[in-house]
């Protein structure tokens, strides 16, 4: 039963890779052409399908809204009893068939024609009733389906996907869409953090600890302690001059008998790692990493305004 199962599962990770490195004989004239025709619609990407496709398309839209085409999802079958209507003129529509024979498909396909928009169609016939209809052929043959029954749809909705990833990746291309550009569609995810996502957001939730050049050891350690930050800036004149962490006051006490007339000035790291506050997040982290700490001291030009601790990025998924 152990080797029905994998060899079941290496047979049809081996159909599905065979299927899609074939879909590279399909990146032809018809492929591009629908590339530049979607690329220059002052529309949107209509994309249509029915049963699994339907779902493969739903994905397509995902990815490719995600990557500055504009597109909408229309069920096949809700298309012809009103959903048609979500057409407009300089739509194109998408539509995803293996057989290119799907009744729905048939039914849909000459009222499309009617208004005027053009068809790219990602289908497995290419002499089916789609492929003939369409104005570009995106074609995704397949010998056979994974499944032990050659039934169920895998090799040819792997393939569907695989042909949408292309067709959005060749947009995103010619369109010069940028990482900065992704991120404005993704300000919730790591990326558009990475790219927004400022110092300035996250210091003034910390607080501010700060002690003078001159101020004894018991006050040093209260204020480390109560701005729960693990570190304190020595401030001269309000100008930033050290810093002390919680390891500079164990090396301290480890090397010091005495430490009754100690002051901030025999305590301190001079010229502490800054960082403006309004430098990226990432960039902060960087910083951290290089340095090996976990926090940094926040600097609004020659002003000490705040700390950015490492916690703070961990929070927001930078890290």
């Amino acid at each position: 039963m152990i080797n029905k199962i994998k060899n079941t599962a290496i047979n049809t990770i081996q159909i599905e890779a065979k299927a899609i490195a074939s879909l590279t004989e399909s990146i032809n004239e018809d492929f591009v052409n629908a590339v530049q025709i979607i690329a220059s619609s002052k529309g949107r990407l209509i994309v249509t399908g029915i049963g699994k496709s339907a779902i493969v398309g739903q994905k397509i839209v995902a990815t490719l809204n995600s990557t500055g085409t504009p597109s909408i999802f229309m069920h096949a079958a809700d298309a012809i009893h009103g959903d048609l209507g979500m057409i407009q003129d300089d739509d194109v529509v998408l539509c995803l068939s293996k057989s290119g024979e799907t009744s729905e498909i048939k039914v849909l396909v000459p009222f499309i024609k009617n208004l005027g928009n053009q068809i790219v169609a990602i289908v497995s016939n290419k002499n089916s009733y789609l492929a003939q209809q369409a104005d570009f052929i995106l074609h995704t043959p397949i010998e056979q389906e994974a499944d032990p029954n050659n039934l169920a749809p895998t090799t040819s909705t792997t393939a569907q996907i695989v042909m949408g990833d292309a067709l959005a990746t060749s947009l995103l291309a010619v369109k010069g869409f940028t990482p900065k550009d992704f991120a404005k569609f993704h300000p919730g995810g790591t990326l558009g953090k990475q790219m927004y996502l400022r110092v300035s957001d996250l210091y003034p939730k910390n607080e501010q600890p700060k002690v003078d050049i001159h101020t004894a050891l018991q006050p040093i350690i209260l204020e480390i302690s109560s701005k729960r930050l693990g570190m304190t800036a020595v401030l001269d004149n309000e100008k930033l001059v050290g810093i002390i962490t919680d390891g500079d006051l164990r090396r301290m006490l480890n090397q010091k008998r005495t430490t009754s007339d100690l002051t901030a000035s025999d305590i301190m790291t001079a010229k502490p790692k800054t960082i403006d506050k309004h430098a990226l997040a990432v960039n902060a982290l960087e910083l951290m990493r290089e340095q090996s700490i976990t926090q940094l001291i926040v600097m609004d030009d020659m002003k000490y305004v705040g700390v950015i601790h490492l916690h703070d990025l961990i929070r927001e998924g930078l890290v």
